[in-house]
């Protein structure tokens, strides 16, 4: 039947089937050894990150997170503003192994926004929050430069950035809440 995903009917004998459809599909799931676990986990905390997020990433997208693109919003930096708070300051300079890069949102230039922030590795200009979509992947093609797309996590504090990850065909989108220890 059309649409029909193969699992367990409705009819007389459920708990059977959906017994058997449930040890199948955990025979399909591999079960990763102790030793990738535990690398895992490290490298989680080197990125920041939870475990779950960082599972849940590298198994959409199969690979391992090598940037984080940062809003302006997510780093609460404006134009009056220009450096981050101390705490979100630390916690990006922690990060190991990736890159740290600042999407500048108008009227914040990206030059103010790298000069001001070491701690990124550089700094772009962000797409316009009602943009469509053709120049907001324009833009975080530009953002991304070599990174690959697929490996970069974007923060963000707007729930209208949300779409760039869309848009660049990013790994994840994270809401900078969930992302910073603590909020300033």
């Amino acid at each position: 039947m059309m649409g029909h995903n193969n699992g367990p009917s409705m009819e007389p004998g459920v708990a059977w089937r959906t017994h058997c459809w449930r040890a199948a599909r955990e025979r399909l799931l591999p079960t990763l050894p102790i030793e990738v676990v535990r690398l895992r986990v490290r490298r989680a905390m080197e990125l920041g990150l939870d475990y779950k997020t960082y599972a849940s990433v590298r198994a959409s997208t199969g690979h391992d997170v090598v940037a984080f693109l940062f809003s302006s919003n997510a780093l609460r930096v404006n134009l009056h503003v220009p450096v981050m708070p101390v705490a979100r300051a630390a916690w990006i300079a922690g990060l190991k192994g990736c890159a740290a890069v600042g999407l500048a949102t108008a009227p914040l230039a990206a030059s103010l926004l790298e000069a001001e922030n070491p701690e990124l590795l550089r700094a772009e200009q962000a797409p316009w929050a009602l943009a469509r979509f053709g120049e907001i992947r324009g833009r975080m093609r530009t953002a991304l430069g070599r990174l690959p797309a697929d490996q970069v996590i974007l923060i963000g504090d707007h729930g209208l950035e949300q779409d760039w990850c869309a848009a660049g065909r990013l790994g994840a989108y994270l809401e900078a809440a969930r992302f910073f220890p603590v909020a300033p």
